[in-house]
């Protein structure tokens, strides 16, 4: 009897099916079992899809999240609608000015000599000639004068600098402003002067009063009115307003 259990007992330990498996090949059997289990893939699959989904969810919320104007710090300026926007914006074109009369009042006022335009009638331009002593000069000008013949302001027709004042024998105080368009005025017949050379005037400034002078002294107070471009005398109706 004791015989056998020996025997037994050696069979057994030479049976290496009988011992436990351990390391790495015991591992490596467990994975592979469960790998076949059939609910393994398709857990994965769902667990990948998961996580792309969420990403996803992520992103488009970001995405559509208003963005505040304080963090991409833009400001507007410019010209919108014809309005200047910002502090420190400007109208992106101005209008240009344009040359007015020397008067406050045009409709108030009579015209009492014409300028002399070779294009106009001989009747016109012989109403249009200034006598003094025995010769006849062209009068290269309008004269203003109010209906009661009283004083009155004479203004800047177009912004620009003084470049001129002085008093001239017969023709009296003289005002001559040169403007940025080339346009240069010339206002005489005039007195109580506001103004200097080198001063800058607006368009509307008074710049004088009215008064009288020795060659057209039979007109009595008036302001005699010229325009000249490229140094030579134009109609000033011809350019008033254009």
């Amino acid at each position: 009897m004791k015989e056998e259990n020996k025997i037994q007992s050696s069979q057994g330990e030479q049976n290496p099916t009988s011992r436990p498996v351990e390391g790495p090949r015991a591992s490596e059997s467990i994975g592979r079992r469960a790998l076949r289990r059939k609910w393994v893939f398709p857990a994965t699959y769902i667990a990948a899809a998961a996580i792309i989904l969420t990403l996803m969810w992520v992103y488009q919320d970001n995405a559509a999240t208003p963005v505040d104007e304080s963090d991409i710090n833009l400001s507007v300026t410019g010209d919108v609608n014809g309005e200047a926007q910002g502090p420190d914006a400007l109208p992106v074109a101005a209008e240009a000015e344009t040359l007015g009369w020397p008067v406050q009042n045009r409709e108030s006022m009579e015209v009492i000599l014409g300028f002399f335009d070779v294009n106009n009638s001989n009747e016109d331009n012989q109403a249009a000639m200034v006598e003094y002593g025995d010769t006849f000069t062209p009068h290269y000008g309008i004269d203003l004068t109010a209906q009661n013949n009283e004083s009155f302001d004479v203004l800047a027709a177009m912004s620009g600098t003084v470049t001129r004042v002085e008093q001239v024998p017969v023709v009296g105080q003289l005002i001559e402003i040169t403007h940025a368009n080339g346009l240069s005025t010339i206002y005489s017949s005039v007195e109580s002067v506001q103004v200097s050379a080198g001063d800058e005037v607006k368009k509307g400034d008074m710049i004088a009063k009215s008064g009288r002078n020795e060659l057209e002294k039979d007109l009595g107070n008036h302001v005699h009115f010229e325009v000249w471009e490229n140094k030579q005398p134009v109609n000033p109706e011809d350019y008033i307003g254009q």
